[in-house]
């Protein structure tokens, strides 16, 4: 029933859920036929499972460099990344903003590449009123906990409009058959628990709402801390709107204002610590800071604010004033 009624919700005719959002890329990728040697091109600014993902099923990561505005892949860099191993592009809907899908796509089209979109952060998320997720062959999805549409445990799922896709990747994700016993390839167990998909369909009606909520949070954010010369609050690029997974600013001084709002009761976060090639385990792919000079300084810059739809006026009041206050800005 879950699958039904997000595949509907998302404006697409397949659902297919899996165990987790990583396991929904390995699957996607498996289905379109990327493994040994293939190349994937990706973002260098993401979580680690993007990527990891791409490493599991024996592809090798090209990572590029992020948009300046809306930290998602920047088209322009797809040139000078693509090659003859190249098989896809796996662009991430970062933090609730869509990526340059156009863009994308088109560039895909003119190398007859497949595309995957990652949208484990952007349920609702929209370019030009098409929804993040209809654009590639295959869009993959988490319901994480924390995602604005979560589980109470991990919880993932796989939408396309390709029917011969959609049953690969079910065959896939229920050992190799639909039908208990019968086997028609080899498989992996990435069921989604009943428990989740029960808790997701109950919660998906109210999306719609929560989203705006969270809109409405941070357009009161970008109200509050624009004068704080400081910080720059997030970009919505025209034409994309932003679901706000997560709230994310920049500032020179990240680290003394984080351990300043901790001393105030006030949680942050930072999403991501490094940009992946900068990781200890993707140091083999021998990147340098100058590779990408836009996620390397994110790094840096980036800090996240509490978000979420139930953050009420009194609340946000106290961590706009504490952040006024931290910089010594009078309200």
């Amino acid at each position: 029933t879950f699958e039904k009624n997000f595949s509907n919700f998302i404006g697409l005719n397949h659902c297919v859920t899996v165990n987790s959002g990583t396991d929904a890329i390995v699957l996607a990728l498996k289905a379109l036929g990327i493994g040994t040697g293939d190349e994937v091109i990706t973002v260098s600014h993401t979580a680690v499972a993007t990527v990891a993902a791409i490493e599991l099923c024996g592809a090798i990561p090209v990572l590029v460099d992020v948009d300046p505005k809306s930290y998602c892949l920047n088209p322009e860099m797809l040139e000078t990344v693509v090659s003859e191993k190249t098989k896809a592009i796996l662009p991430v809907h970062l933090y609730g903003h869509a990526a340059d899908m156009p863009s994308i796509m088109a560039f895909a089209k003119e190398h007859g590449l497949f595309v995957i979109e990652d949208c484990a952060q952007a349920h609702l998320a929209t370019i030009n009123g098409k929804k993040a997720g209809q654009f590639g062959n295959i869009a993959t999805w988490s319901f994480y906990p924390g995602k604005n549409l979560g589980a109470m445990g991990d919880a993932g799922a796989i939408t396309t409009q390709d029917p011969a896709l959609a049953r690969h990747m079910s065959c896939f994700a229920r050992h190799g058959g639909l039908v208990k016993g019968d086997h028609e390839m080899e498989g992996i167990n990435s069921r989604l628990d009943g428990l989740q998909a029960a808790i997701l369909r109950v919660k998906l009606p109210h999306l719609a709402n929560w989203t705006a909520k969270r809109r409405t949070v941070a357009k009161r954010y970008n109200e509050m801390l624009a004068d704080i010369a400081q910080i720059k609050t997030p970009t919505e690029v025209a034409g994309r709107e932003h679901v706000y997974h997560l709230y994310v600013i920049e500032t020179e001084n990240r680290d003394n204002l984080g351990a300043f709002l901790k001393t105030q009761g006030i949680p942050t976060v930072i999403n991501y610590k490094s940009a992946l090639p900068f990781l200890p385990a993707y140091a083999y792919l021998g990147h340098v800071p100058e590779d990408f000079p836009v996620a390397f300084g994110l790094q840096n810059r980036i800090l996240s604010l509490p978000m979420f739809a139930e953050l009420d006026e009194a609340q946000q009041d106290s961590i706009a004033e504490a952040i006024s206050a931290f910089y010594g800005v009078v309200k």
